[in-house]
């Protein structure tokens, strides 16, 4: 009994202790209503915003099962015999960083199942970001008030690369050591300064020896701390920004509608990291990826065959493959366009373009509202047919970066291949940007017709004359709210009078060019005020601005 009453006096004294203490928290902090803000949080139910969560816990599979590797690996390029587990590669010499990894395969204990974990997690965490990107690109999400948003996720795109490509460094196997040739002849391709960066960044001719030793730091302290402060940023900018929504009843542009944070959201993403967890398991325990056993350790004047990069460098790869080779000799200097251009130039470009492009399109629309309703890509064609474009174009590099598998297994040479995929890259993307568009207008024709038709109802009715025909109904109310509830900027127009400027005539011209195709719907005046009543958000005029 006394035994009894100690515990209940200290477990009383206990939640006096934290109730007083949250009390001085509390006073100091707005603990109790970022609590109540973030528990109040709507996440909407669509499967499309799953996406990012994938990403999200992808990474925290990385930073778990990287933490454990971290334990046993040795960066270090300081070579010796080989006297492991392995029996095929005893007696060869390897760097220290390739015997550890052998030994984290077949020496530690579940080395191999975390260590392709691992690998695996990095591939989903670069797709899912790159997917999650896609989504926002194709439904406008990138629009105000969320351009700094977009900004930090390309750059958390840019540092998923950077880092996915710097571990696939480490292992210092013979397939990763060409990956680092490659780096260093991107390197050494920068106009003038080239050379003294490659010397700087290998510690001497390639391979040097202190590469590895500096991107092992850059791997697991560097661009992981990036990521994680990217990461918190973006999650406070969707917390206080909200989440876009689809159309339907009840959403409009001024309310965010979904599941509350707790416990219906807190629920559900827990089961779903743990699916994820679960999948990223499955997958390294069941399927191998990346047995650097296999390839042996890095020789200078030995490459591997058929060496593929991962998929999300390998756009890098055959751009380096299709550039023709052009050379130009400047002052006792070799200025290799060939590898400068597509290694440098053009991801700069594309990379810069996706920075840009949110503030791009709102020039073009002169539209400066607040966005948070998310649109159909149909009723967006051009975008939509710039963002197809553009995946052809990156899946067009990503088969040229293996051109001379896809030329073995078609039994073609090279050369011929290569030229094929010349011509693809200016082509394919022209046509599917071409078809797209025209698509989105096919689709857009489609709503017309069941707006005004109705939708089959698959029961057909003979008359007396021997005509066939098939009933109709009209659409229920949600498929109708759905159709109808868009918001397209109409093309602006040269005004009729007063100088125009080139700046004003160009952005006319694509403005005209963007939103110029579109199917009207039939609305009438009362459901075209409803609409604008929905899509609309009221602006303070100080934050009105110009047209032009």
């Amino acid at each position: 009994m006394p035994q009894r009453r100690r515990k209940a006096q200290l477990k009383a004294r206990a939640g006096k202790m934290a109730v007083s203490g949250y009390g001085a928290v509390d006073g100091r902090l707005p603990v109790s209503e970022l609590a109540r803000q973030l528990l109040r949080k709507a996440f909407p139910d669509h499967w499309s915003f799953f996406l990012g969560e994938i990403a999200l816990y992808s990474f925290v599979v990385l930073l778990l099962t990287g933490v454990y590797l971290t334990l046993f690996f040795n960066p270090s390029m300081m070579e010796s015999v080989y006297t492991g587990s392995y029996v095929p590669l005893q007696g060869v010499r390897m760097t220290q960083a390739y015997t550890t990894t052998l030994n984290i395969s077949f020496a530690v204990r579940g080395g191999m199942l975390i260590r392709q974990i691992h690998h695996w997690a990095a591939l989903v965490f670069v797709a899912a970001i790159a997917v999650h990107m896609l989504r926002i690109f194709f439904t406008g999400a990138f629009r105000k008030p969320r351009e700094a948003n977009w900004i930090v996720g390309v750059t958390l795109f840019v540092l998923a690369l950077l880092e996915g490509f710097a571990g696939y460094s480490l292992p210092d196997d013979l397939l990763s050591g060409t990956g680092l040739r490659t780096a260093a002849t991107i390197v050494g391709s920068i106009p003038f300064v080239g050379t003294y960066l490659e010397l700087f960044v290998f510690g001497g001719q390639f391979p040097g020896d202190a590469v590895i030793p500096r991107l092992y730091p850059v791997h697991v302290l560097l661009v992981p701390g990036l990521i994680v402060a990217l990461i918190t940023a973006h999650l406070i900018l969707v917390v206080y920004l909200k989440h876009t929504h689809w159309a339907g009843q009840g959403k409009t542009n001024e309310n965010a509608v979904g599941s509350p944070a707790f416990p219906h959201f807190t629920a559900k993403t827990t089961g779903f990291f743990l699916m994820v967890f679960g999948v990223l398991t499955l997958l390294g325990a069941l399927a191998q990826i990346n047995p650097v056993w296999n390839y042996g350790p890095y020789r200078a004047n030995q490459v591997s065959g058929n060496a593929q990069p991962d998929w999300y460098v390998g756009f890098l790869e055959g751009a380096l493959r299709l550039m023709p080779p052009w050379e130009t000799y400047i002052a006792g200097h070799t200025v290799m366009w060939n590898v400068f251009i597509p290694a440098i130039v053009l991801p700069g470009v594309v990379f810069t373009v996706l920075f840009l492009y949110p503030f791009f399109e709102k020039w073009v629309t002169g539209d400066h509202r607040e966005h948070h309703l998310c649109d159909r890509p149909r009723n967006r064609p051009t975008r939509t047919g710039l963002g197809v474009a553009a995946i052809v174009f990156y899946a067009v590099l990503l088969v040229a970066g293996g051109n001379d598998v896809v030329a073995f297994s078609f039994r073609v040479s090279v050369e011929v291949m290569t030229w094929i995929l010349r011509t693809a890259l200016i082509a394919a993307p022209l046509l599917a940007f071409a078809l797209t568009k025209r698509l989105c207008l096919a689709l857009q024709m489609r709503d017309l017709h069941r707006l005004t038709e109705g939708e089959e109802t698959g029961q057909v009715t003979q008359s007396v004359n021997g005509d066939l025909s098939e009933s109709r109904r009209g659409l229920n109310p949600t498929a109708r709210y759905r159709i109808l509830m868009r918001d397209v900027p109409t093309p602006l127009e040269l005004p009729a009078q007063g100088p125009i400027s080139s700046r004003r005539r160009l952005r006319t011209v694509l403005s005209g060019w963007y939103y110029g195709d579109l199917v009207e719907l039939p609305v009438t005046e009362e459901q075209r005020s409803r609409i604008a009543e929905r899509t609309t958000r009221p602006e303070p005029v100080r934050e009105r601005e110009r047209e032009d």
